[in-house]
Order: structure tokens, then C-alpha cells, then sequence
């Protein structure tokens, strides 16, 4: 399920097929500033499509850089450490860091996801 959940963004699927791959009821945090409107907790299969619509319209897409350095599965839990680049779409200012997702998959979906990402840089790149 991360693998298909990854490569339907890599794909750009669209958000409410992604969102597919998540249960009904789901735990979801991307701690991070409450001035970027997509960090926070979602509960709902629903809410994962409006994050992803919410975070394409404040990015260039096209300027996406994503690394996967690596994917660590243990049962029914997965670790992916890599790297993301982005475009803030307000400033135009790219941000590059670290990042790691923890996902946990119950009956063939997604059903807990966090993503750590350094929040404060990402904060800064949409300061005006």
C-alpha cells in the first residue's frame, strides 16, 4: 500500500484516488506552523484528498525534487527517510530538507500516516 500510495504521486494521480488508498477512518498528523494550511491532524479518508488539493495549489509541482533514500518495513508499519525539494508558490523561494513518514497499514489501506519534515524552513520559504 506505500508503494502504491508513492507512486500514485509520483504519478500525479488524481487526490481522490490517492486518497483510496486510506481507510475510512484514518490518524493523520503533519505537524508544522499553523500558518500553512495543510499541516496538521485529518481523521477522515476525505481529508486526505483536500490536503493533497491544499499543498498543490501552494507549490509548483513541476519544481518537485524527491529522493527516496530508503523504505524500512516491519509487519504492518513502513519508514520512508528521504528528501523533498519544493517551490513556495507565493514567494517563489525553494525549500530542500530531510524527511521521514511513518505509515501504518491495516486490511490493505493506509490507515496512520506522519510526515516530519523541518516545518520551521518550510514556514520561512512562504514568509512575505
Amino acid at each position: 500500500m506505500v508503494e502504491q500510495f508513492l507512486g500514485m504521486l509520483d504519478s500525479g494521480a488524481d487526490p481522490d484516488d490517492i486518497a483510496k488508498v486510506f481507510a475510512d477512518d484514518i490518524d493523520w498528523d503533519v505537524p508544522g506552523s499553523a500558518s500553512l494550511p495543510w499541516t496538521g491532524r485529518r481523521f477522515k479518508r476525505a481529508e486526505v484528498a483536500e490536503y493533497l488539493r491544499t499543498l498543490a495549489m501552494n507549490i509548483v509541482p513541476e519544481e518537485n525534487v524527491d529522493q527516496i533514500e530508503a523504505i524500512l518495513y516491519d509487519g504492518d508499519h513502513a519508514v520512508l527517510l528521504g528528501r523533498f525539494g519544493r517551490v513556495a508558490r507565493t514567494t517563489g523561494r525553494r525549500y530542500e530538507m530531510a524527511v521521514a513518514m511513518y505509515f501504518e497499514v491495516s486490511d490493505e489501506r493506509i490507515t496512520k500516516f506522519r510526515l516530519y519534515e523541518d516545518s520551521h524552513q518550510v514556514a520561512n520559504a512562504y514568509a512575505e
